[in-house]
């Protein structure tokens, strides 16, 4: 994982996942990296981003899809 404190200076083009809806919380990505997919968050363009090996992010995507993450807190 690599971390850029600001995801707006990495040059990387970022764009809404689809399945983020049309509020303000969405987590936005940039594919087409050599070392992966990153990550940041669309309220906050100038805060930090990070990056994952594909092979990591595809886990975390598996992870989410099988409610790995679902703790009861919505």
């Amino acid at each position: 994982m690599s971390h850029y404190p600001d995801a707006s200076a990495t040059g990387f083009s970022f764009r809404k996942s689809s399945y983020s809806g049309g509020n303000e919380n969405c987590v936005e990505y940039a594919l087409g990296l050599p070392h992966g997919v990153a990550v940041a968050d669309s309220k906050n363009p100038s805060g930090p981003a990070l990056s994952f090996t594909a092979a990591a992010h595809s886990a975390f995507i598996a992870a989410v899809a099988n409610g790995e993450f679902d703790f009861g807190l919505l």
